[in-house]
């Protein structure tokens, strides 16, 4: 118990002294990607035998989709061989069986900490659920036959739905390879090991392997370049020539565009554009596509009231993303846009609803 405690407390460590700092995370950000991953390892079937009797090999082949720094999903085939036993005499029989999985994967390293490409170590949860498929059950039929009577013995194969969950760690060797190192446990029917005990079936693994991106998982943020200003001409000055009396005439205003100001406001713990700020962005849209010499600023905020410091910034950033995205999927250049956050350290304005809000400046460059 002890060794558990000492390595939650060094992976609890580990993850946050590796948050990324703040002139790092403002230079880069998440990009989605896709991931693929082979593992090998062992196997082992709960059973009534020495731990060491259960033990047999196991691998799989899994496709990772990384949509967010903290959350991806994964596919894929796992299995190999499982083993079961009668107790007394002891007797050992295995039979086969492959997996097609599915997993919800939650990076603790992202959440706990920012995003940071370089980290190296990257632990993850993962939870999800598996169709099981188990064949050549032969030894224990063997078994049956010469008077070790299995109750839930099952011929030829059999299908099983399996839930799953474990937590793995990826150490990381090259922006595009890691290491792998993964514990998982699934649970299924009674019926599983063909031995009836009143209780589900457990197999458990332990896998090392490869973590291949496919892709590059990160993009750097555009800088502002400074605007050159060109130098005022010189005032000379001449003696005025005597002119004669006109009637005065009005001078032509050259038409001048405003700078304008919109306030895009989103629901409690959210980034998504809601229907009733469309009408704002195209408002915005149409103004930016009018006066090309003009660029906007985008600042995202977080209430304070909810959440923490850390989950805010990010909730601020990705509530500013949201509104640069749709501006650029109409059609704005990217260079016209500069993207800001303050998390809940500033509060533009006096209630919880009004600071969950990206506000939105234009100016003439």
């Amino acid at each position: 118990m002890k060794k558990r405690i000492l390595f939650g407390i060094l992976l609890l460590s580990s993850s946050l002294l590796q948050a990324a700092p703040d002139n790092f995370r403002d230079e880069y950000r998440f990009k989605r990607h896709w991931q693929l991953q082979l593992q090998g390892g062992i196997g082992y079937t709960l059973g009534e035998a020495g731990f060491n009797d259960l033990l047999s090999p196991s691998a799989a082949l899994s496709a990772v989709y990384r949509f967010s720094p903290i959350w991806g999903l994964r596919g894929g085939f796992s299995g190999w061989q499982a083993k079961g036993s009668w107790a007394a005499p002891s007797h050992q029989y295995k039979y086969n069986f492959v997996q097609l999985n599915v997993d919800a994967i939650f990076d603790i390293a992202n959440c706990l900490g920012s995003f940071n490409h370089r980290r190296f170590f990257n632990p993850y949860l993962f939870l999800g659920i598996a169709g099981n498929y188990a064949f050549h059950n032969d030894e224990a039929g063997e078994l049956h036959q010469a008077g070790y009577p299995l109750q839930y013995l099952w011929e030829d194969s059999r299908f099983f739905v399996a839930g799953r969950g474990g937590l793995g760690i990826d150490f990381r060797l090259s922006n595009g390879v890691s290491f792998n190192l993964e514990g998982n446990a699934n649970m299924m029917s009674d019926h599983f090991n063909s031995k009836k005990a009143g209780n589900a079936d457990w197999h458990f693994n332990l896998m090392a392997g490869f973590t291949f991106r496919l892709g590059k998982g990160y993009t750097k943020k555009e800088k502002a370049v400074p605007q050159e200003t060109t130098p005022a001409a010189p005032i000379t000055t001449s003696q005025p020539e005597p002119v004669k009396e006109k009637t005065p005439v009005a001078p032509v205003k050259a038409e001048k565009a405003e700078p304008i100001r919109e306030n895009i406001f989103f629901a409690l713990n959210s980034s998504k554009l809601r229907a009733s700020e469309e009408p704002k962005i195209d408002i915005l849209i149409a103004y930016l596509k009018k006066h090309t010499d003009s660029r906007i600023i985008l600042t995202g905020y977080a209430d304070k009231q909810t959440g923490n410091a850390r989950i805010n910034s990010r909730l601020s950033q990705q509530r500013a993303q949201k509104v640069a995205d749709a501006l650029i999927a109409a059609g704005i250049p990217e260079s016209s846009i500069t993207i800001d956050y303050k998390g809940d350290s500033v509060q533009p304005f006096g209630t919880p609803e009004e600071n969950r809000v990206t506000i939105c400046i234009t100016e003439i460059r």
